[in-house]
Parts: C-alpha cells; sequence; structure tokens
C-alpha cells in the first residue's frame, strides 16, 4: 500500500539536498529547485501529490529516502537538517502570529511566482526575506554548513531560506498527515514498501 506520508517526506528530503547542494557549490539542481518551490504555492492542493505538482515530481526525494532508510545516504549533514526543520516545524505551528504572517506573505508572493515562475530570483529573494522576517525567529534556528564564499553571498542566503521555506512546508504536510519522528524507527520498512510504489 502506498503511504502518502511517504511523498511529504520526500518532499522534505529532495528541498534539504537542494540546500546543502547550494551550500557546497553554489548551484541546485533547477528542475528539483522548481519543483520545491512551486510546493509553497500551492496551499490548498486535495492531496499531497498535488501540493508537488505529481508524485514524479517527488521522484528525486524519494530515491534520497530509499537511501536514508536502507543506510546508504551519503550526507551525515542531510538527517541532521531533515531533524533541525521537523522540530523548527512544531514551534512554527504553535506560534499562531508566525504561521499567519507567512500565510499572508506566501499569498502576496504568489502573483510573482505565476508570473515569472517560482525559481526566478525576484521571487527566491522575496521568498527568503519573508523566511528571515518570520521563520528566522523561532528556535531551534536552522543551521545550514557549507562552502564560506557561497554562504557569503546574500544572493546564495536568500535561495537557501527559500528553500527551507519549502522543506518547512512538506514538515508541515508530513505533520498533518499524522507522520511522526517515531515513524522513522518504527515504520521504517512499511515506509521501504511504500516508497518502491511511488517509484
Amino acid at each position: 500500500m502506498m503511504d502518502d506520508r511517504v511523498l511529504a517526506l520526500a518532499g522534505l528530503t529532495q528541498a534539504l539536498n537542494q540546500v546543502r547542494r547550494i551550500a557546497d557549490t553554489g548551484q541546485a539542481d533547477a528542475a528539483v529547485l522548481t519543483a520545491s518551490l512551486d510546493s509553497v504555492f500551492r496551499i490548498d492542493a486535495a492531496s499531497p501529490a498535488e501540493v508537488y505538482g505529481g508524485a514524479r515530481e517527488v521522484r528525486p526525494g524519494l530515491l534520497l529516502l530509499r537511501d536514508y532508510l536502507s543506510s546508504q545516504g551519503n550526507d551525515p549533514q542531510l538527517p541532521k537538517l531533515a531533524l533541525s526543520v521537523t522540530q523548527l516545524e512544531r514551534r512554527f505551528s504553535a506560534h499562531d502570529a508566525i504561521g499567519e504572517a507567512v500565510h499572508e506573505g506566501i499569498l502576496g508572493i504568489q502573483p510573482r511566482a505565476a508570473q515569472l515562475g517560482s525559481s526566478h530570483p525576484d521571487v527566491l529573494s522575496a521568498l527568503g526575506q519573508l523566511y528571515a522576517d518570520t521563520v528566522s525567529h523561532l528556535r531551534p534556528k536552522v543551521m545550514v554548513q557549507g562552502n564560506p564564499h557561497y554562504l557569503g553571498q546574500a544572493s546564495v542566503v536568500a535561495e537557501i531560506r527559500a528553500i527551507l521555506m519549502a522543506s518547512l512546508r512538506s514538515a508541515v504536510l508530513w505533520r498533518q498527515m499524522g507522520g511522526s519522528a517515531w515513524d522513522i524507527f518504527l515504520r521504517r520498512r512499511a515506509m521501504q514498501q511504500s516508497i518502491e510504489g511511488w517509484l
């Protein structure tokens, strides 16, 4: 049986993989980046698959998730980032004022994203600023490690914050569907089977 929750976790995983990639190299995978950012603006999607524009759009995340569940992931920073974002999601979901500000901010950026594309520099800058003005005030802060050359560039920092917003979107979806950190330990086999079903 294919569990929709796995799609949310795959969305989280692939967004954070792009965070890691940008922090290290200054470059994202354009298609994966767009899929992640598009999910931020699909606020009223009818299903988890629709949040991402179809299950095929989270295939990179499903493949990554499969690797980590079978202890074959090659980036030890990725699970740590995922844990940070899921902890952040709990604070975010409990803070009505910040949640409302993020919602309003996304609605305000949406027309630009529709016109220019969600990965356009103007949209990345706006999303990154929204993250800085709202989510960044919550604890724990999500600490991103990488190449100081890139992490010192304002455009790179804005892009990372924009993708962190996308990862938070997936973490919220995961929690809304009843997902919890215990699933990774207690339902690993079922999750692996679900991933194979989606793939």
